[in-house]
Formats: C-alpha cells, sequence, structure tokens
C-alpha cells in the first residue's frame, strides 16, 4: 500500500514537473513597432498567437524605430531575442551576409510560400535561399488635402508639367504646395527615389544603390535638377528640418500645405472631418516606365536565438493568409500573401491597383543600399533642401563615399 501511494505521488509529482516544462516555453521578440495603429495591430496579432499557442510566454520588446535601427547589429551579434522586426533588400542582406540572420528556405517550402508570396520571393533571398518573412507591404505616392484642390479647382497631375503647375497655383494662392519633415533623413530619400525612378528608371536606380555608378554621374546630377525646380520656388515647408514625419502632417490636415510625398502608414492618422486623395508620382519622361517604391516590412530569427522552435512557429503564423489579412487591415497596408485579402479601404485599392500596373518596385533608398552609403546619402539629400546650392559638394562627398565603400 505504501509503495502504492509512494507510486502515486512520484507520479504526481513527474505530471507537475512535466506541466512546469511544457509551459517554460518561451519567444523573445524584439519590434520597432511602437506607433499607434501597428502596435495596437501587433498587440491583436499576438492575442491570437498566445491563444493558439497558450504554452508559450512571448516576452515582447518595443524600440523606438530610430533607436532601434542604430542598436539593432550590436543585439543581434551579442544578446539576439528570437524574433526581429527588420526590412527586405539590402538591410537584410547586410545582416545575412554577416551570418546573423538564419536560413528558414525550408519554411517557404513548406508552406508553399513560394508560390503564395511569389511576387516578393527576389527582396527575401539572398543566393536563392530565404531569410525571413514579409508581413506587410504598401504603396508609396502623393496624399493630397481634396478640399484645398477643390478651393483652387485643381485635379490630380499625371505628369511632371501638371504637377508644377499644381504647386505654382497653390503657391500664388498663399498655400504651401508640398509638406515633409526631414529631422529623420528617410523622407528626403523618398523624393530622391522618385525623381530617379522617373528620370532615370529602375536598372539605373539600382545600380546606383549597388555602387554601380557614381554619384557624380550626368544622370544622378538631372535628378537634381528636377528636384532643384522644387526647392527653389519655394515649394516645400519652411524649417522641414526641423520636424519629424508625424510633426509634418499637420500642414496637410489643417490646409497649410496641400501634398504629401508618403507612404501609405500616413493615412491612419488622417483626420475626421477632412477629405484626402491620393495619386502616383507622375510622369517625367514616357519613355520610362513607372516604378514604384513598395517597401517590405519583415521579420527575422536570428541565427543565435535561443528558443528557434519557437521562433519558427512564430514566422509561420504571421505568414498565413488569414493572420496577413487581419494584420493589414489594421495597418491600412498591403499583405505579401497573395491569398490574403485585401481590406476595402479606398487607399489601400488605390495602392494595390497602381502596383499591379507598375512596370517594377524598388525597396527604399535605405533598404536597397548598404547603411553607411544609405547614411551619408541621405544627410546629402536633407542638405540640399536645405542649401541647393552646395550640389556640387554634396555630390563629391557622395561619389567620395560610394567609390570608397564599393572599392573592388
Amino acid at each position: 500500500m505504501k509503495k502504492t501511494i509512494k507510486t502515486i505521488a512520484l507520479a504526481g509529482a513527474m505530471s507537475a514537473l512535466l506541466a512546469t516544462g511544457a509551459m517554460a516555453r518561451t519567444l523573445i521578440v524584439n519590434s520597432d513597432q511602437v506607433d499607434p495603429a501597428p502596435k495596437a495591430a501587433f498587440a491583436e496579432l499576438l492575442e491570437r498567437f498566445k491563444a493558439e499557442n497558450p504554452d508559450i510566454d512571448v516576452q515582447w520588446n518595443d524600440f523606438e524605430k530610430e533607436g532601434y535601427k542604430t542598436a539593432i547589429r550590436g543585439w543581434l551579434a551579442s544578446s539576439p531575442p528570437d524574433i526581429a522586426f527588420w526590412y527586405a533588400g539590402e538591410r537584410m542582406k547586410f545582416f545575412v551576409d554577416r551570418g546573423l540572420f538564419a536560413d528558414v528556405s525550408d519554411i517557404w517550402q513548406e508552406n508553399n510560400m513560394l508560390e503564395d508570396f511569389a511576387s516578393v520571393v527576389p527582396a527575401m533571398s539572398v543566393d536563392g535561399k530565404q531569410y525571413g518573412v514579409p508581413f506587410s507591404y504598401y504603396q508609396w505616392g502623393i496624399y493630397y488635402n481634396k478640399d484645398v484642390f477643390d478651393r483652387y479647382g485643381l485635379s490630380e497631375p499625371s505628369t511632371w508639367d501638371e504637377f508644377m503647375a499644381v504647386n505654382a497655383t497653390l503657391k500664388e494662392n498663399g498655400v504651401t504646395p508640398i509638406t515633409i519633415g526631414t529631422r529623420f533623413l528617410w523622407t528626403a530619400a523618398g523624393w530622391f527615389d522618385y525623381l530617379n525612378l522617373r528620370v532615370n528608371g529602375l536598372d539605373y536606380h539600382i545600380d546606383l544603390m549597388e555602387g554601380k555608378i557614381p554619384y557624380d554621374d550626368a544622370g544622378v546630377r538631372e535628378v537634381f535638377n528636377y528636384w532643384g525646380e522644387l526647392v527653389n520656388n519655394g515649394y516645400f515647408i519652411e524649417n522641414h528640418a526641423a520636424y519629424t514625419w508625424q510633426e509634418a502632417q499637420p500642414f496637410l490636415f489643417n490646409g497649410e500645405a496641400a501634398m504629401y510625398l508618403m507612404g501609405n502608414f500616413l493615412t491612419p492618422n488622417f483626420p475626421d472631418g477632412v477629405e484626402f486623395g491620393f495619386f502616383p508620382f507622375p510622369q517625367i519622361n514616357p519613355e520610362i516606365g513607372m516604378y514604384e517604391d513598395a517597401p517590405l516590412d519583415t521579420i527575422h530569427m536570428p541565427t543565435g536565438a535561443k528558443n528557434k522552435e519557437e521562433a519558427r512557429l512564430f514566422l509561420e503564423f504571421v505568414a498565413r493568409a488569414d493572420n496577413q489579412a487581419l494584420l493589414n487591415g489594421r495597418l491600412n497596408q498591403l499583405a505579401p500573401n497573395s491569398k490574403a485579402e485585401v481590406a476595402g479601404d479606398a487607399f489601400l485599392q488605390d495602392g494595390a491597383r497602381m502596383l499591379a500596373a507598375a512596370d517594377g518596385t524598388a525597396q527604399f533608398y535605405d533598404r536597397d543600399t548598404l547603411p553607411e552609403m544609405a547614411s551619408v546619402g541621405m544627410q546629402g539629400f536633407q542638405e540640399f533642401m536645405v542649401n541647393p546650392d552646395r550640389l556640387d559638394a554634396i555630390l563629391t562627398r557622395l561619389e567620395r563615399t560610394r567609390a570608397r565603400i564599393y572599392r573592388d
């Protein structure tokens, strides 16, 4: 009898130990999704993941975006999480080349992702292998205050000449045509990207991003000629270097400015009571295709992750069509999974149509080129917008940096 009691007690202790062990699974996530809309969207997605995986303790760490970009390289090498938010293209490849992001090609193969995510496979691949899961992408273009356009009888421009005519009319009537905040430098890079894509095309743009074309090339100078027309005519808001991209929004919202070149993540911030519209960046050269920026946001499993099984579960979870539809519906963005339903938001529908008709897409300046080149380049873009007469010095500095970084 005593033996039986002991056996039962031991079995109970073993069961409790096993239960404790089962509950000890952990997933550590480092995220830069701290703006209100994405933070709320991922909180909802996380609750769904926890419901499906109640035995996993998720430790979710939020970081401000600009600080995250600076810190990630250090903690990927020293104290990596199990999941890290990041970006596709050259930004991803930078960490792949240094052995800091793990190959997850088998997840893509086992979950039919090569087919379901066919349009973004190149941006997620290095030497034919995949190194993360994309969760969202979005169009860039020009958002405008419809009330202001209607007041002055303006329509959406499709060519550069029409665009410049809109700018001139607005300026003549005391409205600043374009808002922008270049305190965080990437906003100016959006203008460089689109002008380069419209003037020189996608192949030229990618070759420049990969260091194959000098920054003092005639094609690059032509980009700044067009950009200079806007700067020198006073078509951008004053003191833009003092504003973040968020701080530049009210100028559009209250009608002090009429247009904003930005990604679709702008739209959740639109206030009630004001009507806004969207149009693609105008065509400059009819012989050049209509190429668009469509940045891809991603998650990755660091090579040094301690909880790889849990990380893989999360990657598969985020890749699912139902979860991508939920997440991007909340974000007002587009799901990379082609089986995910597109939300009924008008801006998303506009973006989906525009990207479907595009002749090709780029990621974004600071995602398509190496980080050091991107840093120097974006500093130069902001400097040009403040002091356009310094163009020669800026291009000399950019070319010197390119030659050093990309030397054979």
